[in-house]
């Protein structure tokens, strides 16, 4: 078969493409002289992504801006925060050769949140704000891909990692892995902890996207990385899997699970002083959610 002129220009031109999508999912459940007991609640997910790609015979840029806010209210108790997060991403991919499916490859990840985190019912007292943590990975590295829609795999032997606590409170009691302050016998602050922490290590992913019956699309994203100088071989493990149902073209239902270690978050267990807090290591963190709602693309 003959391959017209014009059909292999427009294969080799440059293509932007770009969308967003925003949704909400919504649950509620009231009762009213219910015998067997519960609690009135409502609950709602606010969801926005939004893409801008360019690909070209050589080259393939990828850049995506998501956000993620959840709220919940039950009966007598109050509003509580539910997901929190705004992260960007920036993926840059060379081949030299147009058939290959090996690119050369830059990464930019960032991450925080929107608002103040507490451990409820303490609200007085913040235990994550704003940039307070953030995270930012930058690094190169080869990354496989035959379709760098659906699949990647990415190994980066150069990977920075800058943790921000830009609350000073936070910084000063060490939070998130940053230096705390230096106290003197009486607990005031002689040099005030580190704010910006920086690590630099391996990183690898792996990601792929595939529908497994029609209407049922499976995602999947695993993010390794250890540091060379801090505890190497000690890895920190972002893992998310989510089912998307999509009921037609505006009701889409989620089911997610959201898994993480990370050995600078630690955890605290009461002390055998009364009203004090011993630290008790880091531990695995495991989210999983179920959300039925409405998504527009545009």
């Amino acid at each position: 078969m003959k391959t017209n002129k014009n059909d292999k220009v427009k294969e080799l031109r440059p293509e932007w493409d770009k969308n967003n999508k925003i949704g909400v999912n919504l649950s509620e459940v009231t009762f009213s002289n219910w015998n067997s007991g519960g609690s009135n609640s409502v609950s709602a997910l606010f969801n926005s992504e939004s893409n801008i790609n360019y690909k070209d015979k050589y080259f393939s840029w990828k850049n995506r801006l998501t956000s993620r806010y959840g709220i919940n209210k039950q009966q007598a108790r109050e509003l509580r925060k539910t997901e929190d997060v705004i992260e960007f991403n920036s993926n840059l991919g060379y081949k030299p050769d147009s058939l290959s499916n090996w690119y050369y490859s830059a990464r930019l990840n960032f991450k925080t949140q929107f608002t103040n985190g507490y451990k409820y019912p303490n609200t007085d007292d913040p235990i994550s704000k704003l940039m307070a943590p953030g995270y930012l990975f930058f690094g190169g590295g080869m990354e496989y891909a035959k379709n760098r829609d659906d699949m990647s795999f990415y190994f980066s032997p150069l990977t920075l990692k800058t943790t921000f606590v830009l609350d000073q409170d936070l910084a000063n009691a060490g939070a998130f892995g940053v230096d705390p302050a230096v106290l003197d016998d009486d607990g005031n602050v002689i040099i005030e902890g580190k704010r910006i922490q920086k690590e630099v290590g391996i990183l690898v992913t792996n990601s792929y996207e595939m529908e497994v019956l029609e209407n049922i699309t499976v995602k999947h994203l695993v993010s390794l990385y250890t540091d060379y100088i801090n505890s190497f071989g000690n890895i920190d493990v972002d893992w998310q899997i989510n089912f998307d149902f999509k009921v037609n073209s505006f009701v889409k239902a989620t089911l997610g699970s959201h898994l993480r270690y990370d050995d600078d978050v630690k955890t605290t267990k009461p002390s055998v002083i009364e009203g004090e807090l011993d630290e008790a290591g880091a531990k695995t963190q495991w989210k999983q959610f179920l959300g039925i709602g409405f998504a527009v693309d545009f």
